[in-house]
């Protein structure tokens, strides 16, 4: 490779030739939206989030930036920002990864294999550890509220925090699912 430009142009376009969506940003090729499947054999599996990626200037010597932009519920997954915590990513990113890597095998496997001891969702975390078949449902419910294929095509840029459920509702979920918190 000739340079991180260069890599950058190859990757991305690796991407657009394999089965996912990308949505460019601003016509460059350093941030776009990729419409992401949930894993079969998982609670994600029927969903559709799209992920924001925005590559640095030192990409591939450089880690790409992810972001769940629709709402998912994970252990290891920001509900308000849609950041990620997974270790390929943010620590033990090599130049040998590319993009389809990303979709292909790590987000894939972060779905299926979720790790409550290092939690960005707390909530999430405690409830798989306590009772999985409850943090199986609430995925689904996610799921079916904030990734349907139907909602990504029709979003706008950078959709989901406008689009959150109302406090009452959100309790009432809440309350539905996994009881009173405690005060």
């Amino acid at each position: 490779m000739s340079s991180p430009s260069k890599r950058r142009e190859m990757d991305l376009m690796k991407l657009m030739m394999s089965d996912y969506k990308v949505e460019m940003i601003n016509d460059g090729i350093q941030e776009f939206y990729v419409h992401f499947q949930g894993p079969n054999e998982s609670p994600y599996h029927g969903g559709v989030w799209r992920i924001r990626v925005e590559l640095p200037d030192a990409y591939p010597y450089k880690s790409p930036s992810i972001g769940f932009v629709n709402k998912i519920y994970h252990p290891n997954i920001d509900e308000m920002s849609g950041s990620v915590c997974l270790d390929v990513i943010n620590q033990t990113w090599s130049p040998m990864f590319d993009l389809v890597n990303v979709f292909e095998v790590f987000l894939p496997q972060l779905l299926l294999y979720p790790n409550p001891s290092d939690p960005l969702n707390g909530e999430a975390a405690a409830l798989l550890m306590r009772d999985r078949a409850a943090y199986e449902q609430r995925v689904k419910e996610y799921r079916e509220k904030y990734a349907k294929a139907e909602d990504i095509e029709a979003a706008p840029d950078e959709n989901s925090s406008d689009e959150e459920m109302s406090e009452d509702e959100y309790n009432s979920s809440d309350d539905a699912m996994a009881g009173k918190a405690d005060p």
